[in-house]
Order: C-alpha cells, then structure tokens, then sequence
C-alpha cells in the first residue's frame, strides 16, 4: 500500500510538471488589447468589430484600447475635422460614416470591458493628407527645412506642432469632442504626443524660443540637452493645460498615457512623461516594453521612474504580441506576461489583436487556446488611486 501510494504521489507531481502552466491571478489585473485599423481588419466592418470584441471577451480581456485618431481622419463623426479639413470621417470607411467609436464602445461596454480611446497618431499625420496640405503653418520641420518624416523607414509623415497655439486648440477640440460626446472611460496618449527630436526649427518654434532667450536662435544640434528640455517642457505645459479640459468635461474620464521607457520618450520624441506623472497628469501608465530578452525587459521594469509612478498610479506593461513580418512566440509573451505578474505590476495590454492569433508562426487555434490558459478567469481592472508597489 505504501509503494501504491508513492507511486500516485510521483504521478501526480510528474502531471503538475509536465502540464501547461495554470496562474493563480490577482483580483484586480489590467488585461488590455489595442485595436488599430493598420494591418488589422477587427475595424474593417461592423461585424468584424462584434466579432472581435466577443473573441476577446472569452478570454477575459477587460480594457479596450481602440484607435480614433489616424491618418489625419477621425474613426467617428466629428464635427471638428469638418470645419478643419472639411471632412468629417475617415472616406475609406466601409460603410461610409461608420461611428466605429460608438460600436467599440457598445460591443465592449456590452461585455463589462472599459473603453478607453487611443489616440493613435498624436500629432503625426500622413505627408499627403488634407491636414497637412490645407495647414503647412501647422507643421514643424528640421533644420534643413524638410518636414518629412520616415516611419518604418517607409511612410512619409509630417509633424503638427505641439508648440503652435492653433495645432494645440485643434488637438484639444478633437479630444473634448470624444470624451464629452460619448461615453468613454478615458483617453489613450502615446509617444506621438511629442514629435521626433530632429524636428522644431519651424519659424513659430524659433521665434518663441528668441522670445524667451534675449534673442538667441536655437542649437543647431537637435540633441542639445538644454534644447531637448526646453522643447519638452513647453508640451508639458500644453499637457498640463489638456489634463484641466478633459477632466472638465468629463470628470470620471482617465488620462491613459502609453509612452517608450523614459530616456528614448524623451530623447527621441521630447515626451517627457516621468515629468507628467510627477505633476500629477497621468492616471495610467502602460509602459511599451517591446522587448526580446527577458533580461532587457527586466531591467526596463526596474528604472527608478517606474518604480516612482507605482507608488502613485497603476503601472502595466505593454507587449509585444506579434507585428507584420516580425512574429513573436507564445513562450516570449508568456514568460513576459508572468514576470509583470510575479514582479506585482498592473497588468498588461497587448499590441496588437491582429497578431493574438494571426500574424504568428503558430496556428489561430494553439494562440487562442494559450491566451484562455494564460488569462482562465474573469477580473476587474485595477481601481484608479490604488497604485501598484
């Protein structure tokens, strides 16, 4: 009887160990999936858009980070790019006029998901659109006077600036429309709430920058700390003075912001968000940590800015789930999940839903059923006020 009962004790240990991991999850996780409608068709047609939002509702995702400001169009109805650039919407939305705003925030809500727009391209908008052709004042440039920017090496963008009066009215007219005409739980910012540090030599940016240093132009060098400080400090400012309008109207909408870990949001993109979240401008903090080795992300994980803002807000991880042409392992977004889990942060959200299940080299079927292991169990979004530590 003894050995019996070793034999089912080895047996039972044997089958905990070679079975696939199960988690015992926290009360409170942040469990979100950014939804874009850039190599992904979740946005294409309204019932593609129900579709998506039940899948991930099976397997318990709670937020919903959906884009509603890209290419220099709006994903709904606005009134404020019709008096700008004379259209209301994106014209390549199928139908046309599609409120794809309004039917992610229907589906979601629908399934006790938090909606929270994200505010995909920032002040960046595509060379060639309408925005930029009818507002070239608007736009910043380099010191050469080029105002093209490569993303990806690929797509010819141009740059709104943070700086100029009219750009900063326009930007905050779009987003009091989103979060005062329809029932959000908040509002996404990014790195694209800066701009690329080779930029601000426009004239507008110039002649502020002589107003405010006895008539001094300038460095010429884009990487001039102090220039880099100045640049970002004065979007700050203009940051300091959104926070107030959103939160007039509409008070219970939070301030998500998704930025690069500190030294390249601000060194690259001139967003200074450890200075944000000091001031109090940040009511979540979902750090992109697109990274390979585990020991990179754990480091990432561990800068003293990070560790700050857990102690006032709640702090995610964002990961990388896959994009186009770079495919990411299961083991990658599990092992990163779990050491976000055992290090006691937030939660996660997970760019992009395209690339949850397609987009990879394992099947839609192996990918869905991993993510069911990974998140098994329904939970609430961690409570605003309630920082992580």
């Amino acid at each position: 009887m003894k050995k019996l009962a070793i034999l089912l004790m080895i047996g039972v240990m044997l089958s905990l160990l070679l079975s696939p991991k199960s988690y015992s999850q926290a009360k409170n996780e942040l469990r979100g999936v950014w939804l874009t409608n850039i190599d992904s068709d979740i946005l294409l047609y309204p019932e593609q858009t129900a579709n998506g939002i039940n899948r991930l509702a099976q397997l318990n995702i709670n937020t919903l980070y959906p884009t509603v400001w890209n290419s220099g169009y709006t994903l709904y109805p606005s009134q404020v790019t019709n008096k700008t650039i004379g259209k209301s919407i994106d014209p390549s939305l199928t139908p046309p006029e599609r409120d794809i705003l309004q039917e992610v925030i229907d589906y979601g809500h629908n399934q006790k998901m938090a909606v929270i727009p994200w505010f995909e391209f920032g002040f960046m908008a595509p060379s060639e659109s309408e925005l930029a052709k009818l507002h070239p004042q608007w736009l910043t440039q380099r010191l050469d006077g080029d105002t093209i920017w490569l993303e990806g090496n690929i797509h010819p963008r141009v740059w709104l600036n943070p700086l100029h009066p009219e750009v900063q009215q326009f930007i905050t007219d779009l987003v009091v429309e989103i979060v005062s005409k329809y029932d959000v739980d908040g509002i996404q910012f990014d790195d694209h709430f800066g701009y690329p540090v080779d930029f601000g030599y426009d004239d507008w940016t110039i002649n502020l920058y002589k107003q405010e240093h006895q008539g001094k132009i300038p460095p010429p060098n884009p990487q001039d700390s102090e220039w880099i400080r100045w640049r970002a400090d004065h979007i700050t400012q203009y940051m300091e003075q959104l926070f107030k309008t959103i939160k007039a109207a509409n008070p219970k909408a939070i301030v998500s912001v998704s930025p690069n870990p500190q030294g390249f949001s601000l060194n690259q993109y001139l967003l200074d968000w450890e200075t944000w979240e000091r001031k109090g401008l940040i009511e979540e903090l979902v750090l992109q940590l697109y990274r390979n080795n585990l020991s990179d992300f754990n480091r990432e994980l561990n800068q003293p800015e990070v560790i700050a803002a857990r102690g006032h807000i709640p702090v995610s991880i964002g990961i990388l789930t896959g994009l186009k042409g770079r495919p990411i392992p299961f083991t990658q977004i599990e092992e990163q999940i779990e050491t976000v889990r055992e290090q006691e942060f937030a939660g996660v959200s997970l760019f992009f839903y395209e690339s949850l299940w397609n987009l990879s080299r394992e099947s839609p079927l192996e990918r869905l059923k991993n993510f069911k292991r990974v998140f098994s169990t329904p939970v609430e979004r961690p409570k605003l006020g309630t920082p992580h530590s």
